[in-house]
């Protein structure tokens, strides 16, 4: 269990899924670089969280911009969106979050990470079992089911624990140069190439200011 003053961004999961090296430049040197895609993920969540808060239509209630905590996985957030579907045998309103992201389904699982992440958070505030979610992509203009089972939930909770063990050891990894890299807004920060072949980032600041 932590205490508050523990809590990590329940983003940092995907950054530190996406790479290691950019959530360390995010989340411990405290850096951060605005690009296009940035930008048009920013404004995607913006507007998902800026619409009316509250909607309901037949048998689901829609909620925006929730505030999520788990002091059992040292998380905190906030939920794009968060429909509550009535089931009648339960006569319970189940909670569904929904995650907006501007491009593509990646091939790895850090943006189901995030969304369970979510998940638990509810799930622990909430009292309530929450089977399943959904991730809606930009780019293509479709939303995707994400099943909440045993190995995704486990996943995430150990991606927790590496986490916050990441986090308190405050040390930036080495770069990894990858294609991945070219829409990092972090890249001219991080100099992937550069760092790669040797050479420090002071010597690379140097020889730019040359004349």
């Amino acid at each position: 269990m932590y205490n508050e003053d523990d809590l990590l961004l329940i983003s940092a999961l995907q950054h530190l899924a996406f790479c290691p090296r950019q959530c360390a430049l995010i989340h411990i040197e405290q850096i951060w670089i605005e690009n296009r895609f940035t930008a048009e993920g920013r404004v995607m969540h913006d507007k998902a969280h800026d619409e009316d808060r509250v909607e309901t239509r037949a048998g689901v209630r829609v909620e925006r911009g929730i505030s999520l905590r788990s002091l059992e996985l040292g998380l905190i957030g906030k939920a794009d969106v968060v429909e509550f579907h009535y089931v009648q045998d339960r006569r319970q309103w189940i909670p569904f979050p929904v995650e907006y992201k501007r491009g593509k389904p990646k091939e790895d699982d850090c943006d189901r990470v995030q969304l369970c992440a979510q998940a638990l958070c509810l799930e622990e505030m909430l009292k309530i079992r929450i089977l399943s979610g959904a991730i809606f992509y930009g780019k293509i203009r479709r939303r995707f089911d994400v099943t909440f089972d045993d190995d995704l939930r486990s996943k995430t909770k150990q991606s927790s624990v590496f986490l916050h063990k990441f986090i308190g050891a405050g040390r930036t990894p080495k770069p990894v140069y990858s294609a991945k890299c070219e829409v990092c807004s972090l890249i001219d920060v991080c100099i992937p190439r550069r760092l790669e072949q040797g050479g420090s980032v002071e010597e690379y600041l140097r020889k730019a200011m040359e004349p």
